[in-house]
């Protein structure tokens, strides 16, 4: 079907149709997606793994980023780190829902991007937020660079969690969704593990490092303790443009600019087929 022809249908359908029936969903699924950002790498930058160790972790990690920039265009999202399990402590104990929960993160995650965002100033990285969204272009045709708080801005409107009240979407999964909705080139976890493990590797001396998996197969092993966000997984599997995602050890200088050049570092998770 020619463009031409699947936009008619597409158009055709809407008109016609509830905006929930089977038949427009596959038609839209047809459509093209431009891909807006595709030469930007989103970069995660951990609140644990990086932010709540200070300088010793943070400094480094920044030299690198502002280096990496010289070569690649650069979207960092930050995390919430251990302010924000405080915060979400003291919310769930006073019995507020998970919509104010996921305000909560969203402030915390959005201090760790300020902070960030001043260091990397005089350099000219602006912090984004919001409508700043829009001027994404202008952001990275100037600096190369922007940052933003991973946490996705749902708010009240979070998807409720199947138990208790902890937002299910955080940061990790909110900064997937802007490489996947750019349509950008990379997505690459930066944390303070060597990547993903058997099982928690700080807490098990005999977790052993998985190189490469697909989502399915990493859903089929139900891993007590991952070091991604399960939602990411789910994510995955309905991606359009972002099928893999990169976990690097970020407190090993290089790993990340090893892994924007495309070098296989730390572990890849993909939704198709494994290598």
């Amino acid at each position: 079907m020619t463009d031409a022809a699947s936009a008619a249908e597409l158009e055709s359908l809407l008109l016609s149709r509830s905006l929930d029936d089977p038949e427009l969903a596959a038609a839209t699924k047809r459509t093209a997606d431009i891909r807006v950002l595709p030469d930007v790498s989103v970069v995660k930058v951990g609140g644990q793994s990086f932010v709540d160790r200070g300088r010793e972790a943070v400094f480094p990690l920044v030299e690198e980023l502002l280096e990496a920039r010289r070569t690649h265009r650069l979207l960092i999202g930050t995390g919430g780190g251990t302010r924000a399990r405080h915060a979400y402590s003291l919310a769930a104990e006073l019995g507020l829902p998970t919509g104010v929960l996921s305000s909560v993160g969203n402030a915390v995650a959005g201090q760790n991007a300020t902070m960030l965002g001043y260091l990397m100033a005089r350099h000219g990285v602006p912090v984004v937020s919001g409508g700043g969204f829009e001027a994404l272009p202008l952001y990275l045709s100037e600096s190369r660079a922007a940052i933003f708080a991973g946490m996705p801005p749902y708010a009240m409107w979070q998807p409720l969690p199947d138990e208790g009240v902890i937002p299910p979407y955080r940061t990790d999964a909110g900064c997937y969704l802007v490489a996947e909705t750019y349509g950008c080139q990379n997505m690459i976890f930066v944390k303070d593990e060597d990547g993903l493990y058997t099982a928690n590797p700080k807490a098990d001396p005999s977790a052993t490092l998985i190189p490469r998996i697909t989502v399915d197969e990493l859903v089929q092993q139900d891993l007590p303790d991952l070091i991604i966000e399960r939602p990411v997984l789910e994510l995955m599997k309905r991606a359009r443009h972002v099928r893999s995602v990169q976990i690097v050890n970020g407190l090993k200088p290089g790993n990340l600019t090893r892994a924007l050049a495309g070098e296989h570092v730390g572990t890849i998770i993909t939704s198709g087929e494994s290598k």
